[in-house]
């Protein structure tokens, strides 16, 4: 056991709580998704090359910072794609899989972001949660341990999913215009992401649209949401969130409907699919457009409240969603009220909360 000083505290870390000053273990680490882990940079990037901070900040990652991050396994069709070793040793390289401070070795890399940074392991950060003795043990990301057999209890509050074709198609900007909107008409909004590779961003921008209050999947220690974990992460967050009574809740499904994070798992539950209320899909062109409403309505048995994402760019792509697919299309960019006073209306919260004159 040392101490050592580092330089940047990735979000993916945010409910250990550290400080710039951190002990850590440099034998017998263990490899396993959550270990929180520190890292010496070993090489410079043009791109891609920020990382996000527990302060919500973006900070640029130079070649030599000491950073804190955990262990995970990423499988993003415009990122990395990468795993966590098999073992861990101090002096391993491993690389940086993501923004968030996800840690594993990268086996793929999309050409737009370049090569991911290299990181030489410099050992295990140590938490020490027994009073009174200085036994550390390995931290791990997350407040708590997600339980895999969580319920479901909406009570009573309505629930507004949104879900794309891909990652990158708009998500988070259409939920944050709908919270926005929401907010606007005097609603009180709760938002989580149930879905995804730890990042803090897209809640952060959904609270600073608004909402009350926000939650992720990190937070129950999952560092890449799985088809495994996927049902119980959104019955537990919209269980927690239901209960402190908001109006309505919103929540982003990250990457894609048939991605590798659990969206069609999630979708394919009855419990989960009968407690929404309203589900927004977002699509990158009008070829997605016409797949994601398929696939809502085929295999999930979901009608669309609205669509939005890029394929609503101009009005000729609203124009072919509405008239071949039968479903209202908004952007979410130029006209975010049309499309949160759509989701108000669908969910039926349009009497109680009407429009200002």
């Amino acid at each position: 056991m040392r101490t050592i000083v580092v330089d940047k505290i990735a979000s993916i870390t945010q409910a250990c709580g550290l400080g710039h000053e951190v002990r850590i273990a440099t034998d017998d680490l263990p490899s396993e998704e959550g270990v929180v882990v520190v890292v010496e940079i070993l090489s410079a990037k043009a791109n891609y090359n920020t990382i996000e901070l527990t302060s919500g900040r973006m900070a640029k990652v130079n070649k030599g910072d000491i950073v804190v991050g955990a262990l995970g396994h990423r499988k993003a069709l415009f990122g990395y794609s990468g795993h966590v070793p098999p073992k861990l040793a101090a002096g391993d390289v491993i690389q940086m899989l993501n923004i968030g401070g996800v840690l594993g070795i990268c086996d793929s890399a999309n050409p737009d972001k370049g090569k991911p940074f290299d990181c030489r392991v410099l050992g295990v950060v140590l938490t020490f949660p027994y009073l009174g003795e200085r036994i550390g043990v390995p931290a791990r990301a997350g407040y708590r341990k997600l339980d895999l057999a969580a319920t479901l209890d909406t009570q009573g509050v309505p629930v507004v999913a949104l879900a794309g074709t891909c990652m990158e198609a708009g998500k988070t900007a259409a939920a944050c215009a709908m919270v926005s909107r929401m907010r606007h008409r005097g609603l009180v909004v709760d938002c989580f992401k149930a879905t995804g590779v730890s990042l803090r961003r897209d809640i952060l921008a959904m609270e600073d649209a608004g909402a009350r209050h926000s939650m992720i999947f990190t937070d129950l220690g999952i560092i890449t949401s799985t088809p495994a974990v996927g049902p119980a992460l959104t019955r537990t967050m919209i269980t927690e969130l239901a209960a402190k009574k908001p109006d309505v809740i919103v929540f982003e499904l990250g990457d894609g409907i048939l991605g590798a994070y659990g969206v069609d798992a999630i979708l394919d539950c009855d419990d989960i699919r009968g407690a929404l209320t309203g589900v927004v899909l977002s699509a990158n062109d009008p070829v997605a457009a016409w797949g994601g409403v398929k696939l809502m309505r085929e295999r999930f048995k979901i009608e669309p409240c609205a669509v939005t994402g890029p394929a609503t760019d101009n009005a000729v792509g609203v124009d072919i969603i509405r008239d071949q697919m039968g479903v209202p299309a908004f952007n979410a960019l130029t006209d975010g009220i049309g499309l949160g006073d759509r989701v108000i209306e669908a969910i039926g919260l349009a009497a109680k909360f009407p429009t200002a004159h």
